[in-house]
């Protein structure tokens, strides 16, 4: 079963592409043209309406990104947040993501005790067993996993992970503006997300791919740049999923440590400024949002173009 890690490159490389491109639908900014169709069921139950207006809106999305980028990532809590039929679109966003030869992400930030764990691991990554029958509720090809409850809260994933051919990021050092509060305490002579660090450094040593990089990746904030350094040296050979591009403030600079030499080591997500781009400058000057693609294809465009200025060859 091939690494997920070697599939993750191979996806790099087809794209000449790190951008992993954030599927998080704000309801309120996509198109009125998308929401259109749907209007009839606004009445009938608003929960659904939006969900399906979510689920077309991400298709069309995928659509545009998909020939200038390998990977896409789903944030789960903007689908929870229209009940069973939010997931459901969450479920199908993946299925035709893949339909598309896309990697896929799923954001869901799980941790828990361990019998718990594996129900997760099993839902997002693995497959679940009925009677005589195995089915695959969520077909992600890795997920995100929160270490703070220890390394039995995580094993789980690790062991699903390596019985399916996927990948795990463990949030390491995150994006917001007070992950210092907990993430930067000192222990001993070493800051908290520092021996986290190390720790998915070590779990990543038994997932290692022919291509010299681990299954279990690290989420690490473009938006601390002087950690990112020392969190590289800590781990080597862990891919970064690497939020806080665009949006949330961080640029190319800030994010050229993540990468190593090889031009490999890490994925940039960016959200809001891909898919809302025709809501920006220099966009919203040229595009109304009637023309939101045109706006959403250039933004992706750009951003290649820009972390192929600050990094090496993929």
């Amino acid at each position: 079963m091939e690494n997920f890690a070697d599939r993750l490159i191979a996806a790099i490389r087809n794209k000449n592409s790190p951008v992993a491109v954030g599927l998080d639908p704000y309801f309120q900014l996509i198109p009125n043209a998308i929401k259109q169709p749907f209007t009839s069921l606004l009445k009938q139950n608003s929960l659904e309406y939006a969900a399906s207006v979510i689920l077309e809106f991400n298709r069309q999305v995928i659509d545009v990104v998909a020939p200038h980028v390998g990977i896409v990532k789903p944030q789960i809590a903007f689908y929870e947040m229209y009940g069973w039929w939010g997931v459901k679109s969450y479920a199908e966003t993946i299925l035709y993501a893949k339909e598309k030869g896309l990697i896929v992400i799923g954001d869901v930030k799980r941790g828990d005790v361990p019998s718990t764990a594996e129900a997760y691991a099993a839902a997002h990554i693995g497959e679940t067993r009925i009677g005589d029958v195995t089915a695959i509720p969520f077909a992600a090809d890795a997920v995100t996993v929160n270490p703070y409850m220890g390394s039995d809260s995580l094993l789980p994933f690790i062991q699903t992970a390596k019985g399916h051919g996927k990948g795990i990021f463990v949030l390491v050092k995150t994006s917001n503006p007070l992950s210092g509060e907990f993430q930067d305490i000192l222990c001993g002579q070493k800051k908290l997300h520092e021996i986290i660090a190390e720790k998915t450094n070590e779990w990543g040593s038994t997932l290692m791919g022919s291509e010299g990089y681990s299954a279990i990746g690290a989420v690490v904030g473009a938006t601390y740049p002087q950690e990112i350094a020392t969190l590289r040296k800590i781990m080597p050979k862990t891919y970064f999923l690497v939020p806080g591009y665009g949006a949330q403030g961080a640029t190319a600079k800030d994010i050229k440590p993540c990468f190593n030499p090889d031009g490999l080591g890490a994925i940039i997500n960016a959200s809001r400024s891909i898919l809302y781009a025709y809501n920006t400058t220099p966009w919203k000057e040229k595009y109304t949002m009637s023309t939101w693609k045109n706006a959403t294809e250039e933004a992706v465009i750009g951003m290649n173009e820009e972390l192929r200025g600050v990094s090496f060859k993929f």
